[in-house]
């Protein structure tokens, strides 16, 4: 009889704690211990946190497989303490980091704690930039590929350049600490107001509005070495821009300093990348880490790196490695055929809830609600006549983005919908908001990017004559962070995309995540609840229900005004 192989990945040490399961080649749930803890991020990036595991994620994983902890071949944990360097005597020296190694060494014991009935002797320590390549070419389905990580910091690196071939990952380059892409790129999101390890995007989107006068200094403090990895020297913030107080507003100096950092980390990015094309040879590149997030920095690997295709692991932070741990250790078993390659169904890889479900946490919230009889097209004529929509549908998605899962959707003809949405969101009004628009559409749309672009990892010009005809999802630059929607794989959402085209000769909606400022994105029927309860949003549509939020004056399409904001709804 085949003995089923049962591999769950745990994320745990730094920030975005997480957790996957694979069992017999497929991935069969993943999901971020913040959706459940309802703490953006999961919990601080500091060395006291390193013992707190994902226990909300973890348990819901193995019930997810139908397991029980016992149940398990192996966890996978997505930091090796062996690499780390060794506790010295003075636990306090470097900010304490003697003591996460001391905490990842008993990860084990804190795992078999969590999950009662594990073999803690079954925990296996992948190294961090490892898991992080492997969740990136062992999911991206090729027989084959280079792969490149960079983020802020692992155990004693900040990159790994590499290569998969015969199911095995080689790593041929690494950076080592204290030289990080990542951690300059965090200096500098503290240094200009916002959270570290959290607000990098801010950075990003603040980036489009400057001019990088300051690139020539960045070229002299990040500086490929010509062996596929980098140096990066010591920045005075402050010399290039004044700290900017949180809440205090931003100057065109911000702008500029955010525009250098990022065009030269562009440039760093293609040069590493062309230095592991020329060392491997091979056509597509896949990533991960949490500079892979920055979609801007992805859209030009694409267009000028040597690589024909680039692949983006759509949880491709922190999180990601609890997956590609779980991948890593499940191939050293034997498991994911001679490739070492495994079957991703997406990103949709998080909880769910049926219509009976749905209808009793409704009905417990004694909110007036219905059955719609056909939500697609009550969606699209509230989104033609420039409502906002809360979208609740399916399997909750595994990372940072809402892909069509837990989404606020709008119309992108009304320019307004831009500030309207990040009002609702409690976000700054320089965020850009993003288009989900059918695959077989996109081209008539958008240029300069990959296509198909599921994940919303890459930016795409929009073309000229559909600017002014979706005004909400333009970026300054003339921009747009897109996802493109496969009928096949998500025939809902296509349905609802083809009823608004009907009604506006428009086939994209506005689509950005579920959620308001510093709240993780909704997971469950409740957080749903609250968020529309909170927000001024004008229909819940959950499952095949909807909630509706009482009539309130509301100007035209595209009518700067707006008339009053209705009371909250109790939810």
């Amino acid at each position: 009889m085949h003995s089923r192989l049962r591999v769950l990945g745990v994320n745990a040490v730094f920030h975005d704690p997480a957790a996957a399961l694979v069992v017999d080649g497929q991935v069969v749930a993943a999901a971020e211990e913040e959706r459940f803890s309802r703490r953006k991020h999961g919990k601080p990036p500091v060395p006291f946190s390193t013992w707190e595991l994902p226990e909300h994620a973890m348990r819901f994983c193995v019930q997810r497989g139908g397991l029980r902890p016992e149940d398990l071949d192996a966890v996978a944990y997505s930091y090796d303490p062996a690499r780390a360097p060794a506790p010295g005597a003075d636990l306090t020296a470097d900010g304490w980091e003697g003591l996460r190694t001391l905490f990842a060494q008993r990860a084990p014991l804190f795992l078999k704690a969590a999950l009662p009935g594990l073999d803690e002797t079954k925990v296996r320590f992948v190294a961090h930039h490892l898991a992080h390549a492997a969740s990136a070419a062992r999911a991206a389905g090729w027989p084959s590929c280079a792969v490149m990580t960079v983020d802020g910091r692992g155990e004693r690196t900040s990159h790994l350049a590499g290569v998969l071939r015969d199911g095995r990952i080689d790593v041929l380059a690494e950076t080592p600490l204290p030289h990080s892409l990542g951690l300059r790129y965090e200096e500098l999101t503290a240094h200009l107001g916002f959270h570290r390890s959290s607000d990098e995007y801010k950075v990003m989107a603040m980036a489009a509005y400057g001019t990088p006068r300051h690139l020539d200094a960045f070229r002299s403090l990040v500086r490929p070495d010509g062996r596929g990895g980098f140096a990066t020297e010591a920045v005075d913030w402050a010399a290039f821009a004044p700290p900017r107080s949180v809440a205090g507003g931003w100057a065109p100096a911000h702008a500029d300093l955010a525009a250098s950092l990022q065009r030269r980390l562009e440039e760093v990015l293609v040069d590493l990348a062309r230095w592991l094309h020329g060392e491997t040879g091979e056509r597509r590149l896949a990533l991960a880490g949490g500079v892979a997030l920055n979609c801007v920095a992805n859209s030009r690997l694409w267009r000028d790196s040597p690589f024909d295709e680039v692949w983006v692991q759509p949880a491709a932070g922190d999180s990601g490695t609890a997956l590609g741990a779980a991948l890593e250790v499940a191939a050293a078993l034997g498991d994911g055929g001679e490739a070492g390659v495994f079957a991703m169904p997406g990103a949709a890889l998080g909880p769910d809830w049926d219509d009976r479900e749905l209808g009793a946490w409704l009905e417990g919230a004694e909110v007036d609600f219905r059955r719609s009889e056909d939500v697609a097209e009550e969606v699209a004529a509230t989104l033609a006549d420039d409502g906002v929509v809360a979208w609740f549908q399916g399997r909750s998605e595994f990372g940072p983005r809402a892909l069509g899962h837990r989404s606020l959707l709008a119309d992108p003809r009304s320019e307004r919908n831009t500030e309207r949405l990040n009002d609702v969101k409690g976000r700054e009004q320089f965020r850009p908001v993003a288009p989900m628009v059918l695959a077989e559409r996109a081209r008539e749309l958008f240029d300069g990017g990959p296509l198909p672009s599921p994940f919303m990892l890459f930016t795409h010009e929009v073309r000229p004559a559909w600017r002014s005809r979706i005004p909400a999802v333009v970026h300054v630059d003339g921009t747009a962070r897109i996802q493109t929607v496969d009928r096949a794989q998500e025939p809902l959402v296509a349905r609802m995309l083809d009823a608004f085209e009907r009604r506006t000769g428009v086939p994209a909606v506005v689509n950005t995540s579920l959620n308001t400022a510093g709240r993780p994105m909704v997971d469950d029927p409740r957080d749903a609840l609250e968020c529309f309860g909170s927000a001024p949003v004008d229909l819940l549509a959950i499952g095949t229900f909807v909630v509706r939020r009482p009539a309130r004056a509301r100007g035209g399409r595209g009518d700067a005004g707006g008339g009053q904001r209705a009371p909250a709804v109790a939810a």
